[in-house]
């Protein structure tokens, strides 16, 4: 790992694609918000990980790696998180007047996810859904499984999630 400057520091993160899950060290200025990342003018074209402890769902059963640094390419990432139980503060003013929390299942590859999104009371989800158009979409108050490892239970306050890679369901 290169050596960190004065104005950096070490954030552990998962990261989500549609075909494995990452879990490594990145790079990040002292005042970054890492949880919210993505979202931001900066973000490079690929997800540097130090140290990552890698979880493939190519094959018939689970595999796992690790490297000394991986380099995930952004258009893949489908999901992206702080690991718990580090966390950010959330992205949103809890007194905004006009909106609620609606529960929603997400598929992210293999993984179902079971969380909130926050949307105006003047509407619906599908309207929400069809009306965004924002490369990354926060989820709160999250839990996030995986049937290939009944093991596997990750409960986060907040992540990111790329809206036109996932598939959302209401119960």
């Amino acid at each position: 790992m290169k050596e960190l400057a004065s104005d950096e520091k070490i954030a552990t993160v998962m990261v989500y694609t549609n075909t494995m899950l990452a879990r490594g060290e990145v790079v990040a200025k002292e005042n970054a918000r890492v949880s919210i990342w993505l979202r931001t003018q900066g973000v490079p074209n690929y997800i540097h990980l130090y140290k990552p402890q890698v979880i493939s769902f190519l094959g018939s059963a689970p595999k796992t790696f690790s490297f000394s640094e991986m380099f995930i390419p952004i258009v893949q990432v489908v999901a992206f998180h702080l690991a718990p139980p580090a966390q950010d503060p959330l992205d949103y003013d809890a007194g905004e007047a006009n909106r609620m929390m609606q529960l929603l299942d997400v598929m992210i590859g293999s993984f179902l996810l079971k969380g909130k999104i926050r949307i105006s009371m003047q509407t619906d989800v599908a309207t929400s859904l069809d009306v965004m158009r924002a490369s990354w979409m926060s989820l709160y108050e999250a839990e996030i499984t995986n049937p290939y490892l009944p093991q596997f239970n990750v409960r986060v306050p907040m992540l990111l999630v790329n809206p036109n890679q996932v598939s959302f369901g209401i119960t």
